[in-house]
């Protein structure tokens, strides 16, 4: 996709995905949570039992590239839901929690 791509669109394209499929009821807060903890964990299957030093070349192999790819991308859009469904801005969230830890540890 060569467009420019952002959160907000990505949201709004999720939410019409849900929309034409009539979703809409089954996407609360809870059941996002549940469905984003499912996902995150079939993540971590990908990278169960590799070594560390596996771990870092997961990508170099295509099948596991496209599995790791695809769960990030399932872990990022139940994450997006939640936020559009909670009314989080996810990337302020981010900001000021980025902002919060560099207080909490300060650099050496």
């Amino acid at each position: 996709m060569t467009e420019h791509l952002d959160v907000a669109k990505l949201q709004r394209r999720l939410a019409e995905f849900a929309a034409a499929r009539n979703w809409q009821p089954y996407h609360t807060p809870k059941n996002l949570v549940a469905a984003l903890s499912v996902e995150a964990s079939e993540l971590v299957e990908i990278f169960q039992w590799l070594t560390p030093e596996e771990s870092t070349r997961v990508m170099d192999d295509p099948d596991s590239a496209h599995r790791v790819t695809d769960e990030v991308a399932d872990v990022l859009a139940y994450l997006l839901q939640l936020c559009e469904v909670l009314g989080i801005d996810p990337l302020a969230a981010l900001d000021a929690k980025i902002d919060r830890n560099e207080v909490r540890f300060p650099r050496p």
